[in-house]
């Protein structure tokens, strides 16, 4: 899954991949940690899982809109992939390396297609850094709420 247009992110967590997972296997948890995402709704009979289904209220600036997603991938404590099918289309990617000091590298790329009305391809090139910059701070809540309370000094980057 390459695209000249991807955005690609990561983060290291000192938990191992297994207690990553743990912290985001629910779907529907994520908005605690992903501030554009302010609702999400699993729209399937699965609730984890390849072909689970869910919309996402997102919202970043004065640009709200529904992401529907549907689960590709989900291989337990290394890969959740998803397929972009709303306004924006294309897919993203959670996946979870285990360092050799137990750790966690924890991964999220994407690559997005916008509308027309939202600039189409000059609207994906625009929205990249803005998107980094977004998922980049989800990482960091993610990282501070799975590190809380660690006997483990968290990594400095």
């Amino acid at each position: 899954m390459t695209s000249k247009h991807q955005i690609d992110v990561s983060i290291t967590i000192a938990r191992s991949p297994s207690e990553v997972w743990a912290s985001v296997e629910d779907i529907e948890s994520h908005t605690e940690w992903m501030k554009d995402a302010s609702a999400i709704r699993i729209t399937s009979e699965s609730q984890a899982g390849e072909g689970t289904q869910f919309e996402c209220d997102t919202k970043i600036g004065p640009f709200r809109l529904v992401d529907k997603m549907t689960i590709t991938s989900w291989q337990v404590n290394r890969v959740m992939g998803v397929r972009h099918q709303g306004i924006v289309s294309g897919w993203g990617q959670f996946s979870l390396e285990e360092t050799q000091s137990g750790h966690t590298v924890f991964r999220w790329a994407e690559s997005l297609r916008f509308p027309w009305y939202l600039g189409g391809q000059f609207g994906s090139v625009i929205a990249r850094p803005i998107l980094r910059w977004v998922w980049n701070g989800n990482l960091r809540r993610l990282k501070a709420s799975i590190e809380q309370n660690d006997p483990i000094a968290p990594i400095e980057h």
